[in-house]
């Protein structure tokens, strides 16, 4: 079995890959009569959704109409993890297809003031698409407050939002085009805020209908504090975190209508998911753990949903595991494009799995707390060697009791079956070893992994 390091998408790869893709693109979009422009991309994403909040996801609770008809009219990715379980590195691995090991923002989530960010110089989706695309990210960053950490610095022509949570002070709104030396700043007037990212959005699209673009929309709700625009505003069963995932939901719609009106629509992948899954408040889903927990799928796995009408399917699901790591390859190969020179793509395009619900590309994706590895998830199966206990990250590994979960059978990951498949457990074992032979030389700090003292208990060691 290949080494991970090596299983790693090469640019060469994704290079010969895009040119392959836009052939056949070319080839059926003009049989089928289709603007042979190249697609615009557009990310929707939210801070804090858990899993089962919206009704596409089996979600009851809060009422999401137009998220739910977005998934009948496109692909519901019911396996699909955030590049991690907390914001930061979760927005660092979207944007540039890495791991947020590789590039060194995996150590937990900047607060205000903090000295550095996503490096200038290192690759971004944005940047990777310039310059035949416009380019703008409007809604929370997190990836560094000041210059030279800014959207603009990291290949984005324009930029409108906030450099951190919402819930941090002090608290800008910013404001600037590539090239400002500073953004500009303004208060932030909390109630309209996502209200006022969906119109800078329109604006963009607007702006831009007749040449490709790429949009961020990172929303920064529902993170705690919830604050719903004065319209939705106790209108949820579900309280203010109800009433704000249905402004959210509006939103959605808002960014649709606005494609179409354009005539955008079939030119257009919206993509919909979470940095991570839910806080204090929301739905896992029935996952196990939440925001910042250890291993389990609760932090990670998130609702995710893809639309573009004529090139994925209405009405699509897929369980092919895939990860938001896996944005950057793909748009690039959509897009016909060459990904600038870098550290090697975690990420894998999966175009394949949106188009035609191929299988997935990967061999396995790798979840990490900080810059620890701990879990392991292939299309079946989930190897967990670490969860929080008190305030320690607690090693199970160490222990002696194997975390191995049929993923296909017990997607809350309650029962190990470690003793029932010994073969499997090895080879799970296997995998995350080479992963951390591939990531350890990346650390920039120490392991927050508590090796435990040795139980004093007979055959504690027995699944």
């Amino acid at each position: 079995m290949a080494k991970l390091g090596r299983s790693a998408v090469g640019r060469r790869e994704v290079l010969a890959s895009a040119l392959a893709a836009t052939t056949l693109s070319t080839a059926v979009n003009a049989a089928r009569g289709i603007s042979r422009r190249k697609p615009n991309f557009v990310i929707i994403l939210c801070d804090d959704l858990g899993y089962g909040d919206l009704g596409a996801f089996g979600g009851t609770a809060i009422k999401t109409p137009r998220l739910d008809r977005m998934a009948r009219e496109g692909m519901v990715l019911t396996d699909y993890y955030a590049p991690a379980s907390v914001c930061t590195p979760s927005r660092a691995g979207m944007l540039t297809g890495c791991y947020a090991v590789r590039s060194g923002m995996a150590r937990g989530v900047l607060y205000p003031g903090a000295p550095g960010g996503l490096k200038q110089d290192f690759p971004t989706v944005a940047r990777a698409l310039k310059p035949d695309y416009a380019t703008a990210h409007i809604g929370k960053w997190h990836l560094g407050d000041h210059a030279p950490f800014l959207p603009t610095d990291h290949g984005f022509d324009e930029y409108f939002g906030i450099p951190y949570s919402h819930d941090m002070l002090p608290l800008p709104l910013q404001e600037a085009k590539a090239g400002d030396a500073a953004p500009r700043v303004s208060s932030v007037d909390y109630p309209n805020l996502q209200q006022q990212f969906c119109a800078q959005a329109e604006s963009f699209i607007e702006r831009n209908q007749d040449r490709p673009f790429f949009l961020n929309l990172w929303l920064s709700a529902p993170h705690l504090p919830e604050i719903p625009t004065k319209s939705f505003a106790g209108r949820s069963a579900a309280g203010a975190y109800g009433d704000v995932v249905m402004e959210i939901d509006s939103i959605v719609g808002r960014v649709l209508d606005k494609l179409k009106a354009c005539g955008l629509d079939r030119d257009t992948m919206v993509v919909f998911t979470s940095d991570n899954g839910p806080w204090f408040e929301g739905s896992a889903g029935g996952l196990r753990q939440r925001k910042n927990g250890g291993g389990f799928d609760g932090g990670y796995r998130v609702p995710c949903i893809v639309r573009q009408p004529g090139t994925i399917r209405a009405g699509a699901r897929s369980d092919a595991i895939v990860m938001g790591i896996d944005f950057m390859p793909t748009f690039c190969s959509m897009a016909g494009v060459a990904l600038p020179p870098g550290p090697p793509l975690d990420g894998r395009d999966i175009s394949s799995v949106l188009t035609r619900n191929g299988a997935t590309p990967h061999q396995e994706l790798v979840l990490f707390v900080e810059e620890d590895v701990v879990a392991i998830r292939t299309q079946r199966w989930k190897y967990v060697i670490a969860d929080w206990y008190g305030r320690t990250l607690d090693t199970l590994e160490k222990r002696g009791w194997p975390q191995l979960y049929d993923m296909q059978a017990d997607r809350s990951e309650s029962y190990s079956v470690a003793s029932l498949h010994p073969d499997v457990l090895a080879a799970m074992q296997a995998r995350l070893q080479r992963a951390r032979a591939e990531f350890e030389p990346l650390r920039r700090g120490k392991s927050n992994i508590v090796t435990p003292r040795q139980s004093k208990i007979p055959g504690i060691i027995k699944d």
